[in-house]
């Protein structure tokens, strides 16, 4: 949107159906909502196109309606480091978005996604206004600071089948991306990007883990069976 003219050039109002799966307009009070909803644009964002880039400043904090993202940096060596995947239902850049400073990672589309925005001056205004917002963003907030840390634990795993497990699990974050259920639609070259390993390894891994029952692999997605195994590597 902000980020980039082209996205920010075909955003609209959300419609009801979209606003529904918002998570955080559920707290609001009716006439903080109204305000909120006011402001909220969403637009379509193509496989391969970023929504944030290192460097730029900060003017919407998003969230992701429908589609597959991905947090990643770039070193100076210019190696990429992913930090996780955003999964539908999830919002991002809270901490960013309070200090309003600039981006100090890349959010990028895996495939074709819905992204909504709300602009920076209303997210400040909710948090001034309202006390459902402030905690809304206090648990993201607490809950994104133990992503990071299990990030890095997992960018440092040699065992590539734990690496998936701990890499699918972040993903099923009821916290971070509450009304996403069971079942995930990802493709296994997507997994492969976000894990940092191969397809023909991350499809072993998988299954793996389909016969120690922790998933079960669907047609264009996995069903989590057991996402406590999968969080501590133990099958």
């Amino acid at each position: 949107m902000a980020q980039d003219a082209s996205l920010y050039q075909r955003s609209r109002p959300l419609t009801a159906s979209e606003l529904g799966v918002i998570p955080w307009l559920k707290v609001l009070l009716p006439d903080e909502r109204e305000r909120a909803v006011g402001d909220l644009k969403i637009t379509d964002a193509k496989a391969g196109e970023c929504i944030c880039r290192t460097g730029r400043p900060v003017t919407y904090w998003f969230g992701l309606v429908d589609g597959l993202l991905k947090m990643s940096t770039d070193n100076a060596d210019g190696q990429t480091m992913t930090f996780t995947g955003i999964p539908p239902g999830g919002w991002f850049g809270e901490g960013t978005a309070l200090k309003r400073e600039t981006y100090r990672y890349n959010i990028q589309a895996l495939r074709k996604s819905m992204v909504a925005g709300l602009h920076v001056d209303t997210f400040h205004w909710l948090l001034d206004h309202s006390i459902g917002f402030n905690r809304f963003v206090m648990k993201q907030l607490n809950e994104r600071l133990g992503q990071f840390i299990a990030a890095r634990e997992i960018d440092r795993m040699g065992n590539p089948n734990i690496r998936v497990a701990r890499s699918l699990a972040a993903l099923f974050n009821p916290v971070l991306y509450p009304g996403l259920g069971t079942v995930l639609r990802i493709t296994q070259q997507e997994l492969a990007y976000l894990v940092g390993l191969s397809r023909q390894r991350v499809n072993e891994a998988l299954t793996i883990l389909a016969a120690e029952g922790a998933i079960a692999v669907e047609y264009g997605g996995l069903r989590v069976l057991n996402l406590q195994a999968l969080r501590t590597g133990i099958f």
